[in-house]
């Protein structure tokens, strides 16, 4: 079963510091079918992107931008997002992880 895991695996706030992924694509990364892991990793490599993450020029995914009503994001810990709230598009992840979690 292919995995983005690269077994430098943290848990930054609900992010992988390894793989990005968060900690329920983790858990339920063995029910998911190839396609949905695919698509997964597309995401994470830049392979599907929405946009550049406004902080770092990388390319992101967000879900609700590619039409869903939810995005990974709304899975995580909610971040502080003051200091990134002049951006009007989603940060990728590690950018995301980045951020401290709101009180």
């Amino acid at each position: 079963m292919k995995s983005p895991c690269i077994a430098a695996c943290k848990h930054i706030d609900g992010i992988c510091s390894g793989c990005k992924r968060t900690m329920d694509e983790i858990a339920n990364w063995r029910h998911y079918d190839d396609a949905k892991r695919q698509a997964i990793m597309d995401r994470l490599s830049g392979k599907a992107t929405t946009h550049d993450c406004p902080t770092c020029s990388q390319p992101t995914h967000c879900d609700i931008t590619a039409g869903k009503t939810e995005c990974w994001c709304f899975a995580i810990e909610t971040r502080d997002l003051t200091e990134s709230s002049k951006h009007n598009q989603c940060q990728c992840r590690g950018c995301l992880a980045k951020l401290p979690v709101s009180l």
